[in-house]
């Protein structure tokens, strides 16, 4: 009986010590580690931007046809932008009901959430700002407003409608997001990014960011490598 105990003890101390085998990142250090990942291809994600720097990232506005739609300051620099936003995976517990997100700085679970780096995408700060925490939609209509970069905002209904070559990228990471942090999608938000899925299938960047952030987090989006 002693033995049966000690023999499940030891393989629960097993499973623990390989799921924490990482010490989640924070935002900050995955905001820098993603820098090098990302160092040979400086791309927004929304925009399709270049970009240049080492610690500050400037975008290359002529290399994709931007144009601010009113910011120009906050569109002369690239943010990280949380493709899953911190509002969506941290409303769910219990420091962010108490005092947002601010409320959820020193919790464990959310500092996991927030820097991981699966979740997290260069582009354009406007655009990161504009996006905020707004659902993802297919917004009737072609209304750009960054000049020829392919992203609509609707700031009335809080939708933001990315370019067809990305939604694909963005179901994966939506899909691991739900799955790892035990995340609820809604049946019609889930529907659309299975469509996405597989309107635009994986793609060797796709795989080769995977590997990279796998490398340094220590797990990889089953989504994309199958």
């Amino acid at each position: 009986m002693f033995r049966t105990i000690l023999y499940t003890i030891t393989l629960l101390f097993c499973f623990t010590s390989l799921t924490w085998a990482n010490e989640p990142l924070s935002f900050y250090q995955a905001k820098r580690q993603l820098i090098k990942i990302y160092q040979d291809h400086p791309v927004t994600f929304y925009c399709g931007c270049g970009y240049t720097g080492t610690k500050k990232l400037a975008p290359e506005w002529d290399s994709c046809g931007f144009t601010p739609r009113k910011q120009v300051k906050r569109s002369s620099r690239i943010e990280w932008e949380h493709v899953m936003p911190a509002h969506q995976f941290g409303h769910q517990l219990q420091c962010w009901q108490d005092g947002g997100r601010k409320g959820c700085r020193k919790d464990q679970e959310f500092k996991a959430m927030e820097g991981d780096m699966h979740n997290l995408v260069p582009a354009v700060g406007e655009v990161n700002g504009d996006r905020s925490n707004y659902q993802y939609a297919i917004i009737e209509g072609e209304d750009r407003v960054y000049g020829a970069c392919d992203a609509e905002v609707n700031f009335k209904a809080k939708q933001f409608e990315p370019a067809p070559q990305v939604r694909g990228d963005i179901a994966r990471i939506y899909f691991y997001m739900a799955d790892r942090y035990e995340v609820t999608l809604e049946e019609s938000q889930r529907q659309m990014f299975e469509q996405w899925a597989e309107a635009d299938p994986v793609t060797d960047w796709e795989r080769e960011r995977n590997r990279r952030i796998a490398d340094i987090q220590g797990n990889s989006n089953p989504y994309i490598d199958g």
